[in-house]
Parts: structure tokens; C-alpha cells; sequence
């Protein structure tokens, strides 16, 4: 049996040891390295090329949010899930745009771990309990409030092709030579954009790329 190559990623040596102990008692999958910081991690991921990295947030240096961009465009078959001691709705949706597959709070039982690598590794996706429940209230709060009305068709195709690429972690930049535009051209259309949904961030923009299906957790 082929087991899952897990890298672990995490400033703090105690937290990287024992989640080493965890993955190794599991049959089907192994830690084959690990990292301290955001760019050791995408150098250990050309070198060792594992199936699933657990990716800590808040490092010095590269931070990890930096480090799955990095890692999803460079190396886009590989699964990145977020462990993180933030159980926060912006840092889930940002980890979401770069490309992760799932976010694990650090205080979540040793088995939803372990399950969440499982997933993510057969394309799945996981959300810890309580993100889920955020963003299920979050979409929610605004049908009450009567904001998921059919905004989304006030959109020209152009606009709708730029929100897609936003939500899939592209920046100004990235988007420009995607669609052959000038980055200011982008920049029009993402404030065309925010202008008519009445949104005021990159968060909301992906949070509503999110309800509506325009791109899927793994894109």
C-alpha cells in the first residue's frame, strides 16, 4: 500500500513532533519532512514532493498564506491544509484563495486530523466544524437580509471572468497576462466589480465567489 506523504510545517518544534507521532501511528500515511517557515516549506516540497502539506498561518518570514500561493502555482498537485490555533472566518476564506483545500484548528481531536488529511488527499476538501458553520450563517445573515438577489447578473462576462480569478487566489498582476489586459485595465474591473455587489474586500469577494459556485474549494 502506497501511504500519504505528509509534510508538516510549523514554527514551533513540539507542535511539528507531535503531529509527526500522530501521522506515523497511521497505516496509510508517513511524514517524509518538515519545515519552520513559509519558504523552507515550498524548497522541501521541490525536493520531496509530498501528497498532503499541513500548513501552520502565522510564521516568521514567509507566513504560510504567502507559502500555499506559492506552492499551488508552482506545484498545483499538491494538497494544502491549513493547521492553524485561528479560528477565524478571514483567515479561512484567504487560505481558501490560496489555494488550500481545507482548514484544522490545532485543538481539534487527533481523528479529525487524521480524517481531514485522508479527505483532502483524495481531492477532497475539509472545514473544521465551527468554519463551516460560519460561512453556512455568514450566506445565511444575507439571504435575510435579502442581499443574494441576482446581483451577480449586473455583471458583464468580463467582470464575472475577473471575480472568478480573484477567488482563485490571482493577483492584479496574474490576472493581466491571464486575460491579456493592463494591470490598470484589472484594476477597473475588480472596482467595477466591488462597486456593484457592494463589496469592500478581497474576503467578501471570495466569501461570494464561494455561494454562488464560481470556483470550486480545490480550484
Amino acid at each position: 500500500m502506497q501511504k500519504v506523504r505528509v509534510l508538516v510545517v510549523d514554527d514551533h518544534s513540539v507542535v511539528r513532533a507531535g503531529v509527526r507521532m500522530l501521522v506515523d501511528a497511521q497505516p496509510d500515511m508517513e511524514v517524509v519532512g518538515e519545515a519552520a517557515e513559509g519558504e523552507e516549506a515550498v524548497a522541501k516540497v521541490g525536493e520531496l514532493m509530498p501528497d498532503v502539506v499541513l500548513m501552520d498561518i502565522h510564521m516568521p518570514g514567509v507566513n504560510g498564506l504567502q507559502a500555499t500561493r506559492q506552492i499551488k502555482k508552482r506545484f498545483p498537485q499538491v494538497c494544502v491544509l491549513a493547521l492553524t490555533m485561528y479560528d477565524n472566518e478571514e483567515y479561512f476564506f484567504e487560505m481558501l484563495s490560496a489555494g488550500g483545500s481545507g482548514y484544522v484548528l490545532k485543538n481539534a481531536a487527533p481523528s479529525e486530523l487524521v480524517s481531514a488529511i485522508r479527505a483532502v488527499h483524495k481531492g477532497g476538501s475539509y472545514l473544521y466544524p465551527t468554519v463551516a458553520r460560519a460561512l453556512v450563517n455568514d450566506y445565511l445573515g444575507r439571504v435575510e437580509a435579502g442581499d443574494e438577489r441576482t446581483t451577480y447578473n449586473v455583471l458583464t462576462n468580463r467582470e464575472k471572468g475577473v471575480l472568478k480569478l480573484i477567488a482563485q487566489g490571482h493577483t492584479n498582476r496574474d490576472m493581466a497576462e491571464i486575460l491579456h489586459l493592463s494591470i490598470k485595465t484589472v484594476e477597473t474591473h475588480r472596482a467595477n466589480i466591488m462597486q456593484k455587489l457592494g463589496l469592500h474586500s478581497r474576503t467578501e469577494l471570495v466569501k461570494y465567489a464561494l455561494r454562488k459556485g464560481l470556483v470550486d474549494i480545490e480550484d
